[in-house]
């Protein structure tokens, strides 16, 4: 069950580390245009909506990265103080009763709307330049299929953390600054109690 964990991990890693590169170009793309709008006074007819082309595209395709990673926004304040198996459960229910049919209706709606960009080939509306939408659009039911793949996932780690009354460990690559000094906090506090012990009972 952990190497399923695991496979649809590195998928959805693979998918949102590939996109991150869509913040390089977007970075670029905004520098060029803020360059020659305020320097040379020649704007430019696609910066708009090469910028929205590309954050849209990061946004939908790093979803299931940020979820594989238990990224996404949570009152934590709350959830934090669970036991392990309390979280599991509100967390299967969640994606049970929320995040499977929404992201079904996604999956289906965002084939409808890029079959229907793909059929007239469609194009910025926003600018002159034409820039060819239906690409982004089809990332929609894209994004959708492998948010389900890894919220069938999450849902395996739920059914085992209720069972086991832990959770199951996690691919990461990326901390919060938050969890980071936590972490250090803990390593911490350990060593000063081995530290205070003395050196019969630091043996046993």
């Amino acid at each position: 069950m952990g190497g399923l964990l695991f496979t649809i991990d590195r998928l959805s890693a693979w998918v949102g580390k590939a996109f991150a590169w869509c913040i390089l170009a977007l970075t670029l793309g905004i520098s060029y245009e803020v360059f020659v709008r305020y320097v040379l006074t020649a704007p430019t007819k696609w910066a708009f909506d090469f910028s929205y082309i590309m954050y849209g595209a990061l946004f939908m395709m790093a979803g299931a990265y940020t979820l594989s990673r238990d990224g996404h926004v949570r009152g934590n304040f709350v959830y934090r103080m669970w036991a392990p198996r309390v979280q599991a459960s509100v967390d299967l229910t969640l994606h049970l009763l929320f995040f499977f049919p929404g992201i079904t209706a996604l999956i289906i709606a965002g084939t409808d709307f890029a079959a229907y960009s793909w059929r007239f080939l469609e194009v910025s509306s926003s600018s002159p330049a034409d820039i060819p939408v239906f690409p982004l659009k089809t990332l929609i039911p894209i994004a959708g299929v492998i948010l389900f793949l890894q919220g069938i996932a999450e849902v395996i780690r739920c059914v085992m953390c209720i069972r086991d009354g832990q959770w199951p460990t996690r691919l990461h690559d990326v901390e919060e600054t938050e969890t980071v000094l936590m972490h250090a906090k803990e390593h911490e506090g350990s060593t000063a109690d081995r530290a205070s012990l003395s050196p019969d009972e630091g043996r046993q």
